[in-house]
């Protein structure tokens, strides 16, 4: 069920690139990503606003209060940080290199993930769990490799979409610890909040018009921030209760594939039998990877009490 979910989460994810492409035809990419932070923030609050003054109003307890302490505040502006960082290394990268070049280097996030959940939070993952990620990544490589140029003039930019994945790792890694004590949607709202601080002075001395001047412009910021950002993320950071940062980044890679077909349909972009076969070895390398143990944090958990248990018994 909470994969079902998840799928759901991914596919509002992919509308992303779609909706910044009919949004920077009003305004450039800063600022639309300075538009999608407020706009999310602003939904974020007034959900939790109504919610709160619901539970007032109802006959039922209220809800317990989150309790922050100065390191949970420090993990939430290191989430907005490491979150603005990457956004703002993707879009410049793609100033540097091409976008094939870009998306091949940013998909190699979940090795990030994946190496450092099992660094910093104690993951671990079988063979069958790494052999699924090597076969999701090949695939979702596949998708643009035809694209691919190596050139020595776009090190520059090949380097900041390497980056790019690794601050998108490291905002994995944050929230799933900040999990632990918070729900989903409190870590988003308070990461989005920050990070608006975070971009303004980017969008202020990059950009020359912040916002969208018509409601043509505004109505694929506001669809950005409510579904991608509101939805999307919210769906991800309530999965990773159960799943690991190393699953969630791996699951993601389906993106590309629901973003390509959208393009096909919506764009009339070129789809061939290659990209297809790409499509499924992503499929397939997710499901491999799903049921290898390193996915479900519930699993490693169990294995982790076994063990216990034989040392103990020894």
């Amino acid at each position: 069920m909470l994969l079902c979910l998840l799928l759901v989460g991914v596919f509002t994810l992919s509308l992303a690139a779609i909706l910044i492409k009919f949004s920077e035809q009003y305004i450039g990419p800063n600022a639309t990503v300075f538009n999608r932070f407020w706009i999310a923030t602003a939904i974020l609050g007034v959900w939790r606003g109504s919610k709160a003054i619901a539970s007032r109003v109802s006959e039922d307890l209220p809800a317990p209060k989150n309790t922050y302490a100065i390191s949970d505040i420090l993990l939430l502006i290191l989430s907005a940080t490491v979150t603005s960082i990457s956004h703002i290394k993707w879009v410049w990268s793609l100033t540097q290199t091409s976008v094939a070049n870009a998306n091949l280097l940013h998909n190699l996030t979940p090795i990030f993930a994946t190496f450092g959940g099992w660094l910093l939070l104690g993951h671990n993952f079988d063979r069958r769990f790494l052999i699924g990620m090597f076969l999701t990544i090949t695939g979702a490589i596949a998708i643009g490799i035809q694209d691919l140029q190596i050139a020595t003039e776009q090190l520059i930019g090949d380097a900041l979409a390497l980056f790019s994945a690794v601050f998108y790792a490291a905002n994995f890694l944050v929230t799933e610890k900040l999990r632990d004590k918070f729900s989903a949607t409190s870590i988003l709202l308070w990461s989005c909040f920050f990070r608006i601080f975070l971009m303004f002075p980017v969008v202020f001395f990059t950009e020359d018009q912040i916002f969208p001047s018509s409601l043509e412009g505004w109505i694929p910021v506001f669809c950005l921030a409510l579904f991608c950002q509101v939805i999307g993320s919210v769906i991800l950071g309530y999965s990773l209760k159960q799943f690991t940062s190393g699953f969630i980044s791996l699951f993601l890679l389906l993106e590309p594939i629901i973003t390509t077909t959208l393009a096909w349909v919506i764009f009339a972009e070129h789809l061939n039998l290659f990209n297809l076969l790409a499509f499924i070895v992503v499929l397939f390398g997710i499901y491999v990877a799903q049921s290898g143990r390193g996915a479900n944090k519930m699993d490693m958990k169990i294995v982790t009490k076994d063990i216990a248990i034989e040392s103990d018994a020894g």
